[in-house]
């Protein structure tokens, strides 16, 4: 598994300024279509500083079906595939920090149904996955628009 780790300097929306460790691991060696690391980073920068998210730690893991759906199946007890888990890891509000899994294979399964590239799927899972851990959930209708929404000025697409 390659994985980077970057250092931010947030400007969080709210006008605090914040250090963050963005970890961005690649688990899928096969594959082509992936965002650069530098663009996971932006994303992963958007989401934080838009939402105020005060985050110390955030791992973005590119993975296939296999990882995960067993974390799916162990974390969460859902036995099927799913295109991004996200976790928080620890949610003390003076040290944030969580995972986003982001399956690419779903990815490059699903994209034209979204008449969007691979990539720009793979990038909005990211979004999707960061939304979560800063607090976002789609339960009903009128959230998932909501999150449809910031995935689209995040992802800019």
């Amino acid at each position: 598994m390659d994985s980077t780790t970057h250092l931010l300097d947030l400007k969080l929306a709210d006008g605090r300024e914040k250090q963050a460790s963005i970890d961005v691991s690649i688990s899928i060696s096969t594959f082509g279509h992936l965002p650069t690391v530098e663009r996971v980073v932006d994303l992963v920068r958007r989401v934080l500083e838009g939402e105020c998210a005060p985050f110390e730690s955030i791992g973005i893991i590119l993975a296939d079906h296999e990882t995960v759906l067993e974390l799916n199946q162990t974390w969460l007890e859902h036995d099927f595939h799913t295109d991004v888990l996200s976790f928080l890891i620890e949610d003390d509000p003076r040290h944030l920090e969580g995972e986003v899994y982001v399956d690419v294979e779903t990815a490059e399964e699903r994209h034209q149904e979204f008449e969007s590239t691979i990539q720009e799927e793979i990038e909005r899972y990211i979004v999707h996955g960061l939304l979560h851990l800063v607090g976002y959930d789609d339960a009903t209708e009128a959230e998932r628009k909501a999150m449809q929404q910031l995935e689209n000025r995040y992802a800019a697409l």
